[in-house]
């Protein structure tokens, strides 16, 4: 986790930092821009105030303003560049930044959880690029924006293999660890997978339907259209959004882990770490089944990224699956059995969606009608095993077995019989032990 140091200090890695960087020269403009952006969105939000406010300055005003503003602004975007530095040692990457408070964050290689490549629109017209770092225990990613696109794979690949315990020499020289391809997403079916979600028809519809409802109730026009506009422009963004980010999508193997490349203005370079992964979950929506498409989400601790393959015919996804979670096997829908006729009393229509298996490997959970849903989760990864029974579980003699994984997530396996679920129980906590102790090192890997 990154922790701040007093200025003046000496740390005990002093002596083996390598040597201070700055960022890149046009770093200045993204700091330079953020009071325009704010101005800018001041006036978008409350349009007729802001139109009040500018008529009312003079021209004389206005210059003497910007010759003020535009010096300090560009002063303090210059400085902050010109202070802030970062360096690799033997454990750790240190960056130093701050104008009027000095921050030192250090960054201890082993708790690294990914380092992604971004690039939007702007760092690609101006071929820079920017690095993200996932921290385990950091709240937030701290980021290193912006190098040279050499310069930041160049830094990506060093610290990946000095985090897997190679010389700063040899890690220097080890490069980016090459990547094999697993899949690409094509646009048209990126399209047709969200014509056929049901999520990307909603807000459209509301759209439509809730200005109807306003304009006959009110009967004004513009009531309506002052409703209708706001709730379009929302359902265009959030459509428009999930193409532009997940246009491209391409999944490939690497020794230090899954890339994802995805975006079409913004592009990104993600990384899924090896042996970080909680869970996987494999969803289809109800529309899905013809083509028998499934997306593919991860529970990665310490990482808010979890979607892995946005949409792909079933069986390319389960070979995706198996390369996160090696020697996994994922079990077929029919091969977790539901719950005993009983538990109807408990959950009428949801309960011939639920089914469970473990196998050698995983703790396997199916649920969903409509949306299906199947979770893996590998025993290694199984941190707290619970048996849960409400009242009315009890008269009709099942329970809920629940495990918790390190991403703060549980996965329940709803309505199974109490003996069963009481079996499982001390079955699963002996399997999460045995697989803790023989589960490899999360380290790692670009040989």
């Amino acid at each position: 986790m990154p922790e701040t140091a007093p200025e003046g200090g000496t740390s005990g890695a002093e002596g083996t930092a390598g040597v201070e960087r700055r960022l890149h020269p046009l770093t200045p403009l993204r700091r330079a821009w953020a009071p325009v952006a704010a101005v800018a969105g001041w006036a978008a939000h409350d349009p007729g105030q802001a139109h009040r406010w500018f008529s009312e300055l003079t021209s004389a005003t206005l210059m003497a303003g910007m010759a003020v503003i535009v010096p300090l602004v560009a002063g303090y975007a210059l400085l902050s560049w010109w202070v802030t530095r970062f360096s690799v040692s033997d454990t750790e990457l240190r960056i130093r930044s701050g104008v009027l408070f000095r921050r030192t964050a250090h960054i201890r290689l082993e708790r690294l959880q990914a380092i992604d490549v971004g690039r939007p629109l702007p760092a690609r017209l101006t071929g820079v690029a920017k690095l993200r770092l996932d921290v385990v225990g950091a709240d937030a990613k701290d980021e290193l924006a912006y190098l040279t696109v050499g310069d930041a794979r160049a830094l990506r690949a060093e610290l990946l293999a000095r985090a897997a315990g190679f010389t700063p020499e040899a890690a220097r020289e080890v490069g980016e660890a090459p990547a094999v391809d697993l899949l690409r997403v094509p646009p048209g079916v990126l399209v047709r997978s969200m014509l056929l979600t049901a999520g990307t028809w909603v807000m459209p519809a509301a759209a439509v339907a809730v200005p109807a409802l306003v304009w006959w109730i009110g009967g004004s026009v513009w009531t309506a259209l002052a409703t209708a506009l706001p709730m379009a422009g929302a359902a265009g963004a959030r459509t428009v959004g999930r193409f532009l980010g997940e246009y491209g999508w391409t999944v490939g193997e690497s020794p230090d882990g899954l890339r994802v490349d995805r975006g079409l203005l913004d592009r990104a370079h993600e990384t899924v770490p090896p042996g970080r992964v909680q869970a996987v979950r494999l969803v289809q929506p109800a529309l899905w089944r013809r083509p028998d498409w499934v997306r593919v989400e991860l529970d990665v601790a310490g990482s808010e990224d979890s979607l892995l393959v946005p949409v792909a015919p079933r069986r390319v996804a389960e070979a995706v699956v198996e390369r996160v979670l090696p020697g996994v096997t994922v079990p077929a829908r029919s091969a977790l059995p539901g719950p005993p006729r009983r538990a109807a009393w408990c959950a009428p229509v949801r309960w011939r969606g639920y089914g469970l298996t473990v196998t050698d490997s995983v703790f396997a959970v199916r649920d969903g009608l409509l949306r299906r849903r199947v979770t893996l989760v590998p025993h290694a990864k199984v941190q707290s095993v619970r048996l849960t029974q409400a009242p009315w579980q009890r008269a009709a003699g099942v329970a809920d077995l629940r495990v918790d994984t390190g991403a703060n997530t549980t996965v329940t396996a709803r309505l199974r019989d109490r003996g069963e679920a009481g079996r499982l129980l001390w079955e699963q906590a002996e399997r999460s032990r045995t697989g803790r102790r023989l589960a490899p090192p999360d380290r790692w890997s670009t040989a």
